[in-house]
This record gives C-alpha cells, structure tokens and sequence, in this order.
C-alpha cells in the first residue's frame, strides 16, 4: 500500500508543477500591497493541489473497490460535489474577484453536500443543522483568514490532519471502528506535503501561495473529517482539534468589531500577522509556533484528557481561557506597534496627496 501512496506523492508533485506553468501562462499571481506579508509578486492558486489530492484519491478508492465489489465510495460522493463546487469557485475568485454573496451562497451549499455526505439530513436532527452550518461556515472563512505568512495553511493542515489519524487509530483500537477511511487522511497529507515544498519557506522565498482554492479547499477537506468524528461519536468537543486557528480567528473578529471595521477589508491584525511584521519574526518560526501549539494541544486532549463529555468540556473551556488571556496580554503589549504602521501609512498617503 505504501507504494501506492508513493505513487500518489510523485503523482501530486508532477501535477502541481504543471499547475505552475498554466499559473505563469495565464498570470495567476499574487502582487504585494501595503496589507500583504509579502513584498514579491508569487504564483497564486498552488493549493489547488489539495483539491485535486482528494480527487485522486475518490478514483484510487473507485478503482480499488471495483475489483473487490465494494461501492463504498459512493458514500463520498456528495462531499466530492461539494469540494469541486466550492474549490472552482475559489479558484475563480484567485483569479478574478467575485461577490462575497455569491461566494457565500456556494459555501453554504456545499455544506450542505458534507450533511448529505455524512447522512444527517433528516427531519429528527433538524435542530442541529442551523447550528452546524453556521459552524462550518465559519470555520472555513477563519480558515482562509488565516493564511496570511509562508507555510502556515500547510503546516497548520498538516498538524489536524495528523491528529485525525491519531485519533482514528485510537477509536479503532477502542471500538474496532474508526470515523473515517485512513487513506482519505493520508492521501490529504500528502497534498499539503507537496505543498509545503513550494510554500513552507522563509518570506520572499515562496514558489507558490495557496490562494482561496487552497485555503479554502483544505479547510473544507479538513472539517469534513472532523465532522465524520462528532458525528461518529456524540461529542462536539473535537472542534479542539482546530484551537488555535479559532481562537485567533475570532478573537481578531471581536477586536475588529470593537474597532467599527468593515469585516471584509483586508488587514494585518491577526496576532500572526503582528509577529511577522512588527515584531519580524520569520514566517517559518511563526508557522512552527502555531503547528506547536495546537498539536500540543491535540495530543494533551487525545492522550491526556479522561475519555469522558465533562473532562472533554474543561478541557475545551480551560484551553480556551487560556488562550484569551494570552491573546489579550499579547495585544496589550504588541498593538500599538500595528498602529504606528497604520498610522505612517496614513502620513504617507497624506504626503503623497
């Protein structure tokens, strides 16, 4: 089996480089502005390849399951849908803006292909899709936010993915039956894998930027199986496993809020954003802080954490606490080196005029 996976790798890396001469024919690219973490043009789109990773897994599973009689597959079918739905359209938007209402609209449809694809699209757990479609939405839009410095959507994607198979293991040792198909996980890694070739690097240093199809797509493929595992066992508590990105996420919502800004103008004010332009920390290492942190935390809730819904909750609640608290203290200390930029930004255009 691992020779197949191989393959895939090989089979990714090939298509991914193809993807940067259509890239560079077509000028699909990402040019610097005073928001950006980045002072070069670079190729945009290459997270592209997690997409297609996830497809050509669906057709090793179809030609594997064909010659054993299984049609398991099917069952992926309606996640498929809505990966190649919601992906195209980002692809589309990297290279020409589109509404945030269109784009929106396709989001919410393609959840609502995972609900199928998972089998809770019935009239008895009504109650729980509002709350879950808000949720998912969300995640993928906090997701997308993120990716703002070299190699964090990859390492990050990298560090869930992992835990998911850690997890999975863990269920099949327990109850002799995992949430998801093992391959799925795996094959997603070795997208992000060829991915971070080109990205994980230091600024300026970056062959390709994921881009919304990336960004997007991944965050997709990821709640997908983190949605299979709440399903699968009851407990919500596994939203953990996505910590960090969500605490900084919408901690950064609420201080724009608290600011009067428009949510959907581009900014600097993540605390990652903070460390690799303010403070000029390297993208690499605050990459590696954040990949750090939350598989800290995932392990210490898979291995450390008692295997019940309360210790699950503290647990949660705790991590979350702390993490304010830290986020707080953080922009206490390092903002008002974010408003000084802002602020000389706007002497600049005032002597400009």
């Amino acid at each position: 089996m691992w020779g197949i996976y191989i393959a895939i790798f090989v089979l990714l890396l090939v298509l991914e480089l193809i993807y940067f001469k259509i890239a560079d024919r077509f000028n699909i690219i990402d040019k610097p502005n005073e928001r950006s973490s980045h002072s070069t043009i670079v190729l945009r789109g290459g997270g592209i390849i997690f997409t297609i990773s996830i497809i050509v897994w669906a057709i090793m599973m179809a030609l594997r399951q064909t010659s054993t009689g299984s049609v398991t597959v099917i069952n992926y079918l309606p996640f498929l849908i809505g990966l190649i739905m919601i992906a195209g359209v980002s692809f589309i938007d990297d290279i020409k803006s589109l509404p945030d209402s269109l784009r929106l609209v396709v989001q919410f449809l393609a959840i609502l292909f995972i609900f199928w694809s998972m089998g809770i699209m019935h009239w008895d757990l009504w109650w729980t899709l509002p709350i879950a479609m808000f949720i998912c939405v969300s995640g993928i839009n906090i997701i997308n936010f993120m990716d703002g410095i070299n190699g964090i959507t990859a390492g990050y994607s990298l560090v869930v993915l992992i835990s998911l198979i850690i997890e999975n293991g863990k269920l099949k040792i327990e109850n002799g039956d995992g949430f998801i198909d093992e391959s799925y996980l795996i094959v997603a890694i070795l997208g992000v894998l060829v991915f971070c070739i080109f990205n994980f690097r230091p600024k300026g240093k970056a062959k390709c930027f994921a881009g919304d199809v990336g960004s997007v797509g991944i965050a997709f493929i990821i709640l997908f199986a983190i949605g299979r595992l709440i399903f699968h066992t009851g407990d919500a508590t596994y939203l953990v496993l996505l910590e960090i990105y969500g605490a900084d996420g919408l901690l950064t919502i609420s201080h724009r809020i608290m600011l009067h800004e428009n949510l959907g103008q581009a900014h600097r004010k993540h605390a990652y954003q903070i460390m690799a332009n303010e403070l000029r920390i390297g993208h690499v290492k605050v990459s590696l802080l954040y990949m750090v942190l939350q598989l800290a935390v995932s392990l210490g809730f898979i291995y450390l954490c008692p295997n019940t819904i309360l210790a699950h909750w503290c647990y949660l609640v705790g991590i979350s606490v702390i993490l304010i608290v830290a986020y707080i203290i953080f922009m206490i200390k390092y903002y008002p080196l974010h408003e000084a930029y802002l602020k000389s930004l706007k002497n600049g255009n005032s002597v400009n005029k």
